[in-house]
């Protein structure tokens, strides 16, 4: 038996409502308003899963690949490998910025910031 079950996912950013957007339209997963407000907004899935992002006053995105401000964790998005350009094309266009792609079909990821500068990973399944 576990001593515990993991609830929701917590993202830390400067603007709640444009990060939870941002990952709503990735995920097309549903904004649950009764959990959310002006400093918390949370997205729930179709499997139950939820993502949350909390505002944080003073917030400082990671600087990734280096440790002077870490990322101390990302996600990992699945995509078919057949959809990778298609997926890439849809979260530029949703604000994410490339950090380091595939090095032409070497690694099976390419790595992203999203708006509120979180690494993130299309990774090909």
């Amino acid at each position: 038996m576990p001593i515990a079950t993991l609830g929701v996912t917590v993202l830390d950013c400067p603007d709640p409502r444009a990060l939870a957007a941002f990952y709503a339209a990735v995920l097309d997963w549903r904004r649950d308003d009764a959990q959310s407000d002006e400093d918390w907004e949370e997205l729930v899935g179709p499997e139950g899963g939820r993502l949350a992002f909390q505002r944080s006053e003073g917030y400082r995105p990671p600087k990734w690949p280096g440790t002077q401000q870490p990322q101390q964790f990302h996600l990992d998005l699945n995509v078919p490998g057949d959809r990778m350009d298609a997926a890439e094309a849809e979260v530029l266009r949703l604000g994410a910025t490339l950090l380091q792609d595939d090095d032409g079909g070497k690694r099976a990821f390419r790595v992203y910031a999203d708006p509120a500068g979180h690494p993130f990973c299309l990774c090909a399944q």
